[in-house]
Parts: structure tokens; sequence; C-alpha cells
């Protein structure tokens, strides 16, 4: 008994500092999975989501989302139109989280929070990207003109005018940003589609 309650203990002194966290991070630590379906039972845990716990009192910021699709695919970015919202370019509010990853990886499955999977390959995936903590964890997102030129090259996805948008309000935020955002075009490989627009706001 008392063994038990100290792997439990352990349990969620691991989900405190992690923030969110899977059965297979007890693995490492040789703990049983099954401990996180006690303590969910005896309320000291709260199951967010397939495979996801989290303390009950733990306070949910407004990127709740990105921290949890962040925990489940570990290797993705955060993209497009889930990125425009991180950044505030965007009055759009994707139901979906929008993850980008490697083009030879497999789509993760399906659970809470949806995702919208994208792959991404060479420089378009690893370039421009940025870590921020959110609830304890690691999320990746792309940054502000990354996402931009993201944008313009998935705009059969998401919908030019929402790309037209995101241009608008990243040259409104970062006026002095159009020479990362030439960059970023250029290895999105979509320089000749994002000019007549940019030459139209400048």
């Amino acid at each position: 008994m008392a063994r038990s309650k100290t792997k439990q203990e352990k349990v969620l002194t691991l989900v405190r500092r992690a923030g969110i966290l899977r059965p297979r991070d007890l693995d490492r630590h040789g703990i049983a999975r099954t401990y996180l379906q006690r303590l969910e039972q005896e309320g000291l845990l709260e199951r967010i989501g397939r495979g996801l716990y989290r303390l009950p009192s733990a306070d949910l910021s407004e990127h709740h989302s990105f921290a949890a699709a962040c925990k489940l695919v570990p290797h993705g970015v955060v993209c497009l139109l889930s990125a425009l919202r991180f950044h505030d370019l965007t009055t759009q509010a994707p139901a979906q989280v929008w993850l980008a990853i490697d083009q030879k990886d497999r789509r993760p499955r399906q659970g809470t929070p949806p995702l919208r999977i994208v792959h991404f390959s060479a420089d378009a995936l690893t370039e421009g990207i940025e870590t921020h903590k959110i609830e304890g964890v690691k999320v990746r997102v792309y940054n502000p003109a990354k996402t931009v030129a993201d944008c313009f090259k998935y705009r059969n996805k998401i919908g030019l005018d929402v790309a037209i948008e995101a241009l608008r309000d990243y040259l409104h935020r970062h006026p002095r940003g159009i020479d990362d955002l030439w960059h970023y075009a250029r290895i999105c490989r979509v320089a000749n589609v994002i000019r007549p627009y940019l030459e139209a706001q400048v």
C-alpha cells in the first residue's frame, strides 16, 4: 500500500512538472500506466483527451488545445490557421489544431483535440520555428513571417482571402518585417505569388 501511494505521488509530481502527461511518459520511470486510471477515478487527475491527463486544478490558457496537440504529436509544428491565431494575425477561429509534420511521417490518430495535419518537407518544415511553453508543454509554432508565407503556399487549402488578410495584419504589426517575409517566401517558393499583394499593401 505504501509503495502504491509513493508511485501515485510520483505520477502527480510528473503531471505537475509536465503540465500534460501521456501514459507512455510513465514507462521510463517504471510506473504502470494503470496508475493514471486509478488517479482519475479518485478525482486526482483529469482525462482531457485520448491518452492525455492533467491536474483538475490546472489553469487553462487560451492556447490549451495547442499544448494538448503538441503533447500528442511532439514532432509537429503549429502552422497555418492555428499559427495565425497564435500570433493574432486573423479573425478566424479554427475548430481544429493545424499541425505540420514531415512528408515521411505517418498521420497521427485523431482524438482530442481534433487535428488538421499538413505535410511539409525540407526547409519549409524546419525553418522559422519558435518554441513556446504553454501549460508546461513545449509548443513549436512557426513565426509570423513564415506563417504568412505558408498561407500563400497553401492558399488552396485555407483560401486566398485568408492569406491576404494575414499579410495585411502582418505588415501592420511588423512594418519592418518585409525582409523576413521575403526570406520565407523564397523558402516556400511563393515569392512571385506574394509580390503583387505585397506591392499593393506598401
